[in-house]
């Protein structure tokens, strides 16, 4: 109840602006939803394929010994 009284005395807030900032906040509004449709996800499916390499890579020698690794990320922080 409070959050739907909350909304409405914001919509009349909103209505009672000039024109100039209602545009100006529909389009903050609309390039704040295009960043969040540019943001890429990577699926559960590719992360677990990134760790499987990754762990062969270990088991096989291919990958930095974890003293290199360490101060990679010490260094990258």
């Amino acid at each position: 109840m409070k959050a739907t009284a909350a909304l409405e005395n914001l919509w009349l807030y909103l209505q009672s602006l000039p024109t100039s900032n209602k545009k100006w906040l529909a389009e903050k509004l609309i390039d704040d939803l295009k960043v969040k449709e540019d943001t890429e996800y990577i699926t559960k499916e590719e992360l677990l394929t990134m760790i499987d390499a990754g762990l062969k890579d270990v088991k096989t020698g291919k990958g930095k010994p974890a003293r290199k690794l360490l101060e990679e990320l010490r260094d990258g922080l």
